[in-house]
């Protein structure tokens, strides 16, 4: 092993050193070198190829496990951790696809507020109308979310918050932090989504409190196609 490490990062640090770190003499190096590969070298050289094929084919999705029950199914005996390690000293790796993660719950019982801005986004003065908003962002420590109350004069985000949590508090955060910084005259219409971060009571109470008026955007239908009315017609109970 510390012989195919030196080899295979020979063109990034000088042999010599790294023979001295490892303990292994240059001679034993070399001598390894010329020594004609085993059977178990050209065994594991033709899985390496053979992992890469399936990775590809997989558009980089599958894991070690899954290439090793693929490969066990192509009738390659092979073991798991075997694939594993080839795929680690070769940079294979799983391509994770995103998941989306709902940021908007508006299945709840808090009351919601008229659509009062019907999409009026073009503004003509600073701090008439705020508009909040929740998104996700993956970082090294695993999801966090994000809160910002944007001023929809001047498209700046006013006030933000960051939690691992999505709640209330998280939502208020964002909140405080843009009244703190703006200091808003009374009537401010503030345009949020009917999630129930927004819609309860904690957050609607700021919302009094600093006399602004709420505005909630409208639910979102959706529309069917005509064979999926017919569907849901025909498999309806009748009265």
């Amino acid at each position: 092993m510390r012989y195919r490490f030196i080899d295979q990062h020979r063109r990034v640090w000088p042999i010599t050193i790294m023979c001295k770190v490892l303990q292994v003499s240059r001679s034993g190096f070399y001598d390894w070198r010329r020594r004609p590969p085993s059977l178990q070298a050209k065994r594991r050289c033709v899985l390496t190829v053979t992992i890469k094929s399936v990775h590809a084919q997989s558009r980089q999705i599958y894991g070690s496990p899954r290439i090793h029950r693929e490969l066990l199914a192509q009738g390659e005996d092979c073991c798991k951790n075997t694939v594993a390690t080839i795929m680690a000293e070769n940079n294979i790796k799983s391509r994770i696809k995103r998941k989306f993660k709902a940021t908007t719950d508006s299945r709840h019982d808090h009351p919601v507020a008229d659509n009062l801005l019907n999409r009026n986004f073009e503004q003509t003065a600073p701090n008439r109308v705020w508009a909040s908003d929740i998104t996700y962002i993956r970082t090294c420590q695993g999801w966090l979310y994000l809160a910002v109350v944007i001023d929809l004069f001047s498209r700046m985000i006013v006030g933000w918050a960051f939690s691992s949590r999505i709640n209330s508090q998280l939502t208020v955060g964002a909140l405080e932090m843009a009244v703190a910084r703006r200091c808003p005259n009374k009537g401010l219409l503030h345009h949020c989504d009917r999630g129930s971060q927004y819609a309860c009571k904690d957050y609607q109470q700021r919302l009094k409190r600093h006399g602004m008026i709420v505005s909630i955007a409208a639910k979102v239908i959706v529309t069917t196609t005509r064979r999926q009315k017919v569907s849901w017609a025909r498999s309806k109970p009748s009265r």
